[in-house]
């Protein structure tokens, strides 16, 4: 092997940081709803002392969740940027919007269990519900939900291409909110159904709730879960690489692809090639392919790519 044909690092981004493209915009826009919720938790446990009502200090605690759920985002974001240039993280800080959904993921599902808890409590053990006080609460909390949601929806880059699911910090914030907004829903539901005497569809319309609340946080768990233990995140990109490196006739004997952050991924490839080029020539094929920001290229002759080719050899 020649001194020209070493292992060498690919510096597709000099800076190490691999952050999402709408990082700033994002940060502070969870931010702002961080500050919605709170205010409204303030309102709502407010009136609920003024008026001795269970229902608005229910309803407080409930939004006292979300608020708990924005802030770890919202932190998450300010700890990424902050960090994004510490060369304690070797791959930077992009993940850390992915351990920021992960346990938002489990707060969901530990919400899921106390509803499905409470709800069954409550058909075993009917109780009064007052609907006229419920209907406003509930439509005020859809309300303030919604434009939430608005607030925190995603925007589609370009570098999406081959990471669609995009900023899973973000998408864990607006999955909260939309677990609360199909909550609300099924709550109104139940409220109107109550007040035709339909009393069972109040603890009904709760066990729903806690099944919709837990499918979104185990997909949340998946999707954060495979970010964190680096399963690959695109069979589409990883072709793409393998395409493009054996462009020249030569074997991409050991591949491996994984997630650094929004919409950057890494690869280390080994080559076989007779004769073996230069690392600058593989280097150049995969330049500009979108979503690839950090590379590690390795080219063996080709009786040297035989004698190393071992079945554990391949994608990663």
């Amino acid at each position: 092997m020649t001194t020209a044909d070493r292992p060498e690092l690919d510096a597709f981004r000099e800076d190490r940081t691999y952050l999402g493209a709408d990082h700033r915009r994002n940060e502070r826009r969870t931010w702002l709803v961080t500050l919605i919720c709170a205010a409204t938790l303030v309102v709502l446990v407010t009136g609920g002392l003024a008026t001795h009502s269970m229902a608005l200090m229910a309803s407080g605690l409930h939004m006292a969740a979300h608020v708990a759920a924005l802030l770890v985002a919202a932190a998450a974001y300010a700890l990424a940027r902050r960090h994004a240039g510490n060369p304690a993280f070797s791959f930077g800080t992009g993940k850390v919007g992915y351990l920021a959904g992960f346990a938002n993921a489990v707060v969901l599902a530990v919400t899921a269990v106390l509803m499905a808890a409470e709800s069954v409590h409550r058909l075993l053990n009917p109780g009064e519900v007052h609907y006229e006080d419920a209907l406003p609460i509930a439509m005020g909390g859809l309300v303030v939900t919604l434009v939430c949601m608005w607030l925190l929806k995603p925007t589609k880059v370009a570098a999406d291409r081959y990471d669609p699911q995009g900023d899973l910090n973000l998408s864990a914030a607006h999955l909260h909110l939309t677990a609360d907004a199909a909550v609300s829903v099924l709550a109104l539901l139940a409220i109107f159904a109550g007040r035709l005497g339909f009393t069972f569809a109040d603890p009904l319309a709760g066990v729903l709730a806690a099944v919709l609340v837990a499918q979104f946080a185990w997909t949340l768990l998946k999707r954060a879960g495979a970010a964190l233990l680096d399963i690959n995140p695109s069979p589409e990109l990883t072709a793409e690489v393998r395409r493009r490196l054996s462009d020249g006739g030569e074997r991409v004997i050991d591949l491996h692809l994984w997630r650094l952050g929004p919409g950057h991924h890494a690869a280390i490839a080994i080559i076989a090639a007779d004769p073996p080029k230069p690392v600058a020539t593989y280097r150049a094929r995969l330049a500009g392919l979108a979503g690839l920001s950090h590379v590690t290229v390795e080219v063996r002759g080709g009786h040297e790519g035989h004698d190393h080719h071992h079945p554990g050899c391949g994608d990663g």
